[in-house]
């Protein structure tokens, strides 16, 4: 996992190990894409792979608070590329976006920060976000989001 990264860096994020003796545990600090309203921000989140990666998804959870409709109220990450693989069963999504084993930390990063440009309102993870980000996308949401890259910015070096 480690050296793909070192090949492929993307802009935009950092990775690395929680704790070097544990390779299932990464710290991952993503910086608010340009032109969003997530510029500026420090994000911190943990991605826990499984023992039978790359079979199956790791899951991410921001760690530094984040007002998004993709990610839930206590940080977890929803989005299709980080869902278990195979059908749907609710029919929303197709195989392909779902997880795949030739996904890496790259490739989630990627989706991630895609994710934070341009939220998807009709698979939210945190209704609330999702609705102000429908109804009142620059006053209320924009408000919430600007303390979190505030609040992050503080924090993104404790």
């Amino acid at each position: 996992m480690r050296q793909e990264l070192n090949k492929n860096p993307v802009e935009g994020f950092s990775a690395g190990l929680i704790e070097d003796n544990d390779l299932y545990r990464w710290e991952v600090l993503i910086i608010g894409p340009p032109d969003t309203l997530y510029e500026g921000g420090v994000f911190k989140a943990h991605l826990t792979f499984p023992k039978d990666y790359p079979l199956r998804p790791p899951k991410m959870k921001f760690i530094t608070d984040i007002w998004h409709p993709n990610v839930d109220k206590n940080g977890d990450v929803c989005i299709s590329i980080l869902h278990e693989p195979g059908e749907d069963k609710y029919g929303y999504e197709k195989p392909e976006e779902r997880w795949l084993p030739i996904h890496t930390v790259e490739t989630i990063m990627i989706s991630v920060i895609s994710m934070l440009a341009d939220p998807n309102g009709d698979s939210p993870a945190n209704v609330d976000a999702a609705k102000e980000w429908r109804e009142d996308r620059h006053g209320a949401f924009k408000r919430k989001v600007a303390r979190c890259v505030r609040k992050s910015q503080e924090t993104a070096f404790e």
